[in-house]
């Protein structure tokens, strides 16, 4: 069990790191947007414009937070 919650540990870190490389990348938020859906539809996870920009702003604001620490 030690060993699966560590493997999810590094799968969240890995998903939330290649979330803020995208993020910081140097191209339209809409771009950047399409982007991580492209990447999302293709793991089967479908989201709307609506959620699509939930998610970005919930990332955004935690790495936010993280940096102000």
């Amino acid at each position: 069990m030690k060993g699966l919650n560590v493997l999810a540990a590094f799968l969240g870190g890995a998903v939330v790191g290649a979330a803020v490389g995208i993020l910081f990348a140097p191209e339209k938020g809409e771009d950047t947007r399409q982007k991580i859906a492209d990447i999302l539809r293709k793991k089967g996870i479908r989201l709307n414009r609506n959620e699509m920009e939930d998610l970005v702003d919930e990332i955004a604001s935690e790495i936010k937070a993280e940096a102000a620490e």
